[in-house]
C-alpha cells in the first residue's frame, strides 16, 4: 500500500501576519514610504501627528489596491468592463494605455458592395 496525502486546507498559508499577501504587503510598504515623504513636510512645520495620520491613510490606499478587486456591478461603465479584476491589474493596465499614447488599433476587413 502506497503512501496517502491527507488533504488540508493550504488557502491561507501563503499570507503573512494573517491580513497580508506577499502583493499586498508590497503596495503597503510602498504607499508607507510615499507617506512617510509627507510626513517628513509636516514635521517640518511641526505637525507630526498629521504626518503620521497621513502615513496610515497613504498605507491604507496601498493595501486596498493590492487586496481588492473592483466590484462586479453593471451600475458604472468601468465596473462593467473590469468587474471582478484586480485593481493592481487595471491600474497597470490603465498606464500602458496612457504609454502607448492612447493608441486602439482596430482591424478593419474591406467588403465589396455588389
Amino acid at each position: 500500500m502506497g503512501p496517502y496525502n491527507i488533504p488540508r486546507n493550504v488557502k491561507d498559508e501563503g499570507r503573512i501576519l494573517f491580513i497580508f499577501t506577499g502583493k499586498s504587503m508590497i503596495y503597503t510598504v510602498v504607499g508607507a514610504i510615499l507617506g512617510t515623504l509627507f510626513y517628513f513636510i509636516f514635521a517640518a512645520f511641526g505637525m507630526t501627528l498629521i504626518g503620521m495620520i497621513i502615513i496610515a491613510i497613504f498605507a491604507l490606499i496601498g493595501y486596498s489596491i493590492g487586496t481588492f478587486k473592483i466590484p462586479d456591478t453593471t451600475a458604472f461603465e468601468i465596473t462593467k468592463k473590469t468587474g471582478g479584476e484586480n485593481i493592481d491589474d487595471v491600474i497597470i493596465r490603465a498606464i500602458k494605455f496612457k504609454n502607448n499614447k492612447n493608441k486602439i488599433y482596430v482591424y478593419e476587413e474591406e467588403t465589396k458592395d455588389e
